[in-house]
């Protein structure tokens, strides 16, 4: 849809690790870190094929193979705006009414279809009120 619309269409990404899942807000603090350095969605990528075996040790292994600048990245990683980020992604799902992930939102309404086809439609359906 991004590359159908690509001036209508935008991908909003929004933090809502959730507590069961141990290790998800260092994940999204991680996702972040490397995202400073252009590599968000790789890690993203890496991460979520990790996502059982996560741990400081394998996230740092990860953004080695991703080339990242280590100094900078263990520096992000504590970066006290990258964390209330997360915090404020939190609280915009919260009131949002998100309850797990992934939540998907097309124009500010709750998209309850998981097939690609219903997402078209939804999206094809607010791009013509558009116009």
């Amino acid at each position: 849809m991004l590359e159908k619309y690509p001036n209508d269409v935008k991908l909003v990404i929004k933090h809502f690790p959730l507590p069961m899942h141990g290790y998800a807000r260092k994940a999204a603090i991680a996702a972040l870190a490397a995202g400073k350095q252009g590599k968000f969605w790789e890690i993203h990528e890496k991460l979520f094929a990790n996502q059982k075996d996560l741990s400081d040790a394998k996230v740092e292994v990860i953004a080695g193979e991703l080339g990242l600048n280590m100094e900078q990245f263990s520096k992000d990683l504590k970066d006290p705006a990258i964390a209330s980020l997360i915090d404020k992604d939190m609280n915009d799902g919260r009131q949002a009414n998100v309850q797990g992930t992934p939540t998907i939102f097309v124009n500010g309404k709750l998209f309850n279809q998981r097939s690609l086809q219903g997402f078209q439609q939804a999206i094809e359906a607010e791009l013509k009120k558009k116009k």
